[in-house]
C-alpha cells in the first residue's frame, strides 16, 4: 500500500461519500466519551474525510477542531461543510504532520487500516498531545466486519487491523493505555499522555 494510492482512492469516493455513511449513534458517543471529547477541548480529527464527526464535536462544545485528510477532495468537501470559525481543515499526511499546536484529544475514526506505517502515525500523533491528552483509534464496527468491508475494492489500500492487544502494545510505547476493547459492535484503543 502506498499513500498515493490511498489519496487517489479516496479522491474517487469523495463526491458520494456522505451518501453511503451509516452512523451507529450510540457507538459513536461511546467512542467520543472514551476519547475524552468534551467542552472546551482542542480536537485533532485524523483522516477526517468529509467531516463526518464535525457535528458531534460541535454538539460537545469543543473549543476547536482541526481536521486533516490526505485526500484533497475529501478535505475540500469537509472545508465547505464547516462554516464554524472553530473548525480548520488541512489536506496533508498525518504520519508526517508537524504543528506547534497541541491537542486535548486526537481521534482516528474509521480510518486506521489506511495508514501504511501505523506505529509512525501513533508516535507522531502522541507528540502532538497536550499533557493528559488522549489519542484514540476507533471503528464503529467489529474487526471481523471491517475485514469483510475492506475485502473488496478497498483491499489494495487497507492493512489488517491489529487486534486490540497488539495495538495497545504499540500505544504503550508512547502513552498510558486507557481503553482496549473489541466486540461485535466496535473497536477502540486509547491512551493518555502522561505528565512527568
Amino acid at each position: 500500500m502506498n499513500k498515493q494510492d490511498v489519496m487517489e482512492f479516496f479522491n474517487g469516493c469523495a463526491e458520494n461519500w456522505d451518501n453511503g455513511i451509516v452512523r451507529n449513534e450510540p457507538v459513536i458517543q461511546i467512542i467520543l466519551d472514551n476519547a475524552g471529547v468534551a467542552e472546551g477541548m482542542d480536537v485533532l480529527d485524523v483522516a477526517c474525510g468529509t467531516g463526518v464527526l464535525f457535528p458531534d464535536y460541535i454538539k460537545r462544545k469543543v473549543n476547536s477542531v482541526t481536521g486533516i485528510d490526505i485526500s484533497p477532495k475529501m478535505a475540500q468537501i469537509a472545508a465547505k461543510k464547516c462554516r464554524d470559525n472553530n473548525i480548520t481543515v488541512l489536506c496533508g499526511d498525518a504520519e508526517n504532520m508537524k504543528t506547534d499546536k497541541r491537542f486535548d484529544c486526537i481521534v482516528v475514526y474509521n480510518a486506521f487500516p489506511h495508514f501504511p506505517n501505523p506505529e509512525r502515525l501513533i508516535e507522531n500523533l502522541s507528540s502532538m498531545l497536550k499533557p493528559d491528552g488522549i489519542l484514540t483509534v476507533a471503528h464503529s464496527m467489529s474487526r471481523e466486519m471491517l475485514e469483510k468491508h475492506h475485502s473488496g475494492r478497498a483491499k489494495c489500500i487497507s492493512r489488517r487491523l491489529a487486534d486490540e492487544n497488539e495495538l495497545a502494545d504499540v500505544f504503550g510505547r508512547y502513552l498510558s493505555v486507557t481503553v482496549k476493547m473489541s466486540d461485535s459492535c466496535m473497536y477502540q484503543v486509547a491512551g493518555r499522555k502522561q505528565v512527568f
